[in-house]
């Protein structure tokens, strides 16, 4: 039952500070909110209760946050998330992190004792406002009922804007009881952003055509869900060829002729190659959180800098040019600049071929354990286009983005900028249930997987037709890789793990195990065409972490 309309809200005179944020929530659009409640938010839960917004529990708050960071990141609209007080709020410091760095518009709500009184003393009571104001755009008590709807549309406005991130409200008990009297809602606008100016279009026009090599770069904030059209456009009209970061990855299809590849690592690797020789880099997007695709340095490269927002100064990334405002009308005015005025270097085919030829090498190799190389080669050939593959963090993920080749944006969900391990199995089950038309991924290794693996219940309990991939190496795989790179005795990085495949019996999901070289592939289309939740576990010969990302590329650079 619906108690609350989006603007034409009917309250009496007994509504209480819980029914009023609810109602403030619903006039912003959201239909689902994640988390765990405790008893300081049971006023909240039984408006709720009465609203048009599902509740979705979850089993541990750190995942409802990444659940909620992920609803942005794919919407740009911001997820909710819902905790108590204390312990339950601390829980949400890893996603807050998680959204913060990475650019995803979230609110996170939570409860806290009343503040009007003191009858538990100091029990469970911590500064969660305080601990939250590092990790956000803003974090604020609410301490009136009467302040709820602007203080929730203030919310959404802050987590929407560029650049996006979380939120923090603290609802303490007394207030979400207390009677809200006449406070009416705040109608929600769409933000507008800045035209960049016509003679930062000029400068940088005039830089692009002076270039001898240019190249584009798109960055984590070319991945917003609004700009892929834009993007494309621009490639095609001004024809310079790009690469991408891991974050940027799918902004523009790799299908293009002009894409030379993924900056997976911040120097030494094949698509270095033509960073390198370019002259001039045209960064679209690009934000400093992410480990650096390049390493700028003084007489190297001139780089321009295309944004929502100015360039973070640091020791490796100066521009010598900024464009700042809206990324898609800025682009727009640059091609109206350059088009039809450009050459492409036959160079840079050449050059392309020999990247991606580089990078596709062992793809089919018949060898068991599986490589990594055949694991990236073999979930691409199951997954559609559309198909969206979300990363946990781990040694694989490295491969993927060097190896993966994507056509859509954001059907590489991966995280390079907190790069927690744990978020990959709730990053998929949000990607599940936004496009429950679409294949749905979760690649995970054996020590992220565990980290959040209880959510296979939610996953289940909410339907989702999802498929995780364990990737098992019995390891944290890439510092143990670390670890062999310095030198160091192989120690300390190692462990067992539970029979997967009874593991997903227990919580109500199919599990397989891949025992040949050649059994990942069918796998994973039979459980796509099965549909429902499925856990595969594949093991992989990590050897390859050093003949190619140590030895080869070495190589190649002496």
């Amino acid at each position: 039952m619906e108690l609350f309309g989006l603007l034409d809200v009917q309250r009496g005179s007994n509504m209480k500070g819980s029914d009023l944020l609810v109602a403030a929530l619903e006039n912003e659009g959201v239909d689902r909110i994640f988390g765990v409640p405790g008893e300081e938010n049971l006023d909240v839960v039984e408006s709720l209760r009465r609203s048009s917004i599902e509740l979705v529990v979850t089993r541990h708050e750190q995942p409802a946050a990444f659940l909620a960071a992920t609803y942005g990141r794919l919407t740009g609209k911001p997820g909710v998330a819902l905790s108590t007080l204390g312990p339950g709020a601390l829980n949400f410091v890893t996603g807050a992190a998680y959204g913060f760095l990475g650019g995803m518009p979230m609110v996170l709500i939570t409860g806290q004792k009343a503040i009007r009184q003191s009858r538990q003393a100091h029990f469970q009571i911590v500064d969660v406002v305080a601990a939250m104001r590092p990790l956000t755009k803003q974090s604020q008590q609410i301490v009136s009922a009467s302040s709820i709807p602007t203080l929730v549309r203030n919310a959404f406005r802050v987590a929407a804007e560029e650049r996006p991130g979380p939120v923090h409200l603290e609802l303490p008990e007394d207030v979400a009881a207390e009677e809200a009297g006449d406070a009416p809602l705040v109608p929600a606008h769409a933000a507008e952003l800045p035209v960049p100016s016509p003679e930062a279009i000029e400068r940088a026009s005039d830089l692009i055509l002076t270039a001898k090599s240019p190249l584009l770069m798109f960055g984590a904030g070319a991945s917003r869900p609004q700009l892929a059209p834009a993007l494309s456009d621009f490639v095609r009209r001004v024809r310079i060829p790009f690469f991408n970061t891991q974050m940027g990855k799918g902004a523009v299809g790799g299908a293009s002729d002009f894409y030379l590849g993924t900056a997976a690592l911040s120097e030494r690797d094949y698509v270095h190659k033509a960073i390198d020789r370019a002259d001039l880099i045209v960064t679209i997007g690009h934000e400093t959180v992410e480990k650096p695709p390049f390493l700028m340095s003084q007489g190297r490269h001139q780089v321009i800098h295309i944004g929502f927002v100015s360039a973070t100064v640091e020791e490796v990334y100066f521009p010598q040019a900024e464009v700042i405002g809206d990324i898609a009308k800025g682009l727009d005015l640059l091609a109206g600049q350059l088009e039809g005025r450009l050459k492409t270097n036959p160079d840079w085919a050449v050059l392309r071929k020999d990247i991606l030829d580089h990078i596709t090498d062992r793809a089919e190799e018949d060898r068991f354990p599986l490589t990594p190389q055949r694991i990236v080669h073999d979930v691409r050939q199951v997954m559609p286009p559309d198909g969206i593959v979300a990363l946990d963090n781990g040694m694989y993920k490295i491969w993927f983005a060097r190896n993966y080749r994507t056509d859509v944006a954001n059907t590489l969900l991966l995280d390079n900028a907190l790069a927690t391990m744990g978020a990959g199995l709730p990053s998929g089950m949000m990607a599940a249930l936004l496009y429950p038309q679409r294949r749905v991924l979760v690649v995970a290794g054996d020590g992220g997987f565990m980290m959040n693996s209880q959510e296979l219940e939610t996953a289940r309990r909410m339907k989702l037709s999802l498929v995780v991939l364990i990737i098992e190496d019995h390891a944290y795989g890439m510092i143990r890789w670390k670890q062999a790179v310095d030198g160091l005795a192989d120690w300390g990085l190692t462990f067992d793990n539970p029979d997967f495949v009874a593991y997903a019996a227990a919580y109500g999901a199919r599990g397989r195990r891949v025992t040949t070289a050649s059994g990942l592939a069918p796998a994973l289309e039979e459980a796509f065409s099965a549909g429902g939740l499925h856990l595969i576990t594949v093991p992989i010969d990590y050897s390859e972490n050093i003949r190619v990302l140590v030895d080869e590329l070495r190589h190649m650079q002496d």
